[in-house]
């Protein structure tokens, strides 16, 4: 073996191995965790700063390392081909093309894209620096390849400047979806982040309290029957109303009851309950939840009252309802975190109408739309298009609904078969 063919084979070799880094780069870099190298960029770290500023040209990145990964494995072909031709004469050509694509898929495609995908954001942090300076070398010829690229493109009607690269709130939710870990805690988890980002596209509508289930106070009546009434309400804020519900005029809170009672030496005859209660809040229905969060924050307020386009008033919401959108229902010893939803020993729920789909969704994880309605009873009432009655049955979205207590035209009671739980049943029934 000559001197020259050692040579060359040496050569050969650190082609390979510079092949291997370009394809490992590549793959370590675009599979790399952007979330991650941004939280490790803020802590100081140097070379997580570097493959940010890699990943925000990914164009530029993508080109320079294809550009010298092919100048690479064409040029250790090429001295393969001439020095197995002078081995072998004329079929040393073909010898050539089988060994160099053995080694080629082998030890500089599949290894070091393997070890890449597994160790991403160690190895892009490692090779980040070279890589800056491949881009720095190339990026005359890069540049060049990138426009006319971009021209062919743009004449087959692919205008790649114009490429949209997706909503980071879709982003946000698909890593909340992919969030894994124990069941029971990562549903609370998955639960409660998507809450946050839902804030910006719930209105106060959506999770309201009706005006029907809110206890208001009427101050027409007389101060020692209304002072017995609020000693016995079991909520600190009352709305008060004269004569008609829609004729608000405050929000009386139980502590300024008590101080003004202390202050009055116990007569209540001497207590005007509207001096000492705020002047109502009236947001309109459509307010979205992160705006209505934020103005509970900056006027010092909890409480509000909707009305609808018309000025009528629709329920009231309250920060604490807000809260409860981000973490759930409050509650310190049941199981069961909904009020309104009863677990049966059959596998299936007993639903109170006016419980809400988005609860539903949060907290037992199941897949119902809330587009065109809130509440469970809504969903029933839209889907039937009628106003069912007692025992009537239907299925919508893997979902069996039974009617079980209906009071005037209202659903109070619906009893729900989860579609896993109808699938261990093997029951099919179909709308009544």
């Amino acid at each position: 073996m000559t001197t020259a063919l050692i040579v060359t084979i040496l050569v050969i070799v650190v082609l390979l191995m510079l092949s291997a880094f370009f394809s490992g780069s590549e793959t370590a870099l675009t599979a790399a965790s952007s979330v991650r190298m941004h939280a490790a960029e803020k802590d100081g770290n140097k070379r997580a700063k570097m493959v940010n500023k890699i990943l925000d040209d990914k164009e530029t990145m993508i080109g320079a390392l294809l550009l010298g990964n092919n100048i690479v494995n064409i040029l250790a072909s090429s001295l393969a081909a001439g020095a197995f031709i002078t081995l072998f004469g004329e079929s040393g050509v073909f010898y050539a093309s089988a060994i160099m694509t053995v080694l080629v898929v082998l030890f500089s495609e599949v290894l070091p894209k393997t070890y890449a995908v597994n160790h991403a954001d160690k190895m892009s942090k490692f090779v980040a620096p070279f890589i800056l300076a491949v881009i720095y070398i190339f990026a005359p010829i890069t540049s060049i390849i990138t426009r006319i690229v971009r021209i062919v493109l743009k004449m087959m009607g692919a205008d790649i400047s114009k490429t949209y690269a997706g909503s980071h709130m879709e982003i946000l939710r698909g890593v909340i979806d992919m969030h894994t870990g124990p069941e029971a805690e990562v549903q609370k988890q998955r639960a409660m982040l998507r809450s946050i980002l839902d804030l910006a596209d719930v209105t106060v509508e959506e999770v309201m309290i009706h005006r029907k289930n809110v206890l208001m106070i009427d101050v027409s009546e007389p101060i020692q029957k209304l002072v017995d009434e609020i000693m016995r309400c079991p909520y600190s804020r009352i709305p008060l109303y004269r004569e008609t519900p829609d004729n608000i005029v405050g929000v009386l809170h139980t502590k300024w009851l008590m101080r003004e009672l202390k202050a009055a030496g116990g007569n209540v005859d001497l207590i005007k309950l509207e001096e000492i209660a705020n002047a109502p809040w009236f947001i309109p229905s459509t307010t979205i939840l992160y705006d209505q969060l934020q103005a509970f924050r900056s006027r010092g307020e909890h409480f509000a009252f909707i009305v609808d386009e018309y000025g009528s008033f629709q329920g009231i919401v309250t920060l604490e309802d807000i809260l409860e959108e981000i973490v759930g229902e409050i509650s310190d010893e049941h199981d069961m975190h909904i009020t309104g939803v009863r677990a049966q020993p059959n596998g299936s729920y007993l639903v109170n109408g006016d419980v809400t789909i988005r609860d539903l969704r949060r907290e037992l994880d199941w897949d119902l739309p809330d587009e065109h309605y809130t509440t469970i009873a809504g969903l029933l009432l839209y889907e039937t298009r009628e106003i069912p009655g007692p025992g009537q049955k239907f299925r919508f979205y893997d979902f069996d609904f039974e009617i079980v207590r209906k009071q005037r035209n209202q659903i109070t009671v619906v009893r729900v078969i989860p579609p896993l739980k109808t699938e261990a049943q093997s029951t099919t029934p179909q709308s009544a």
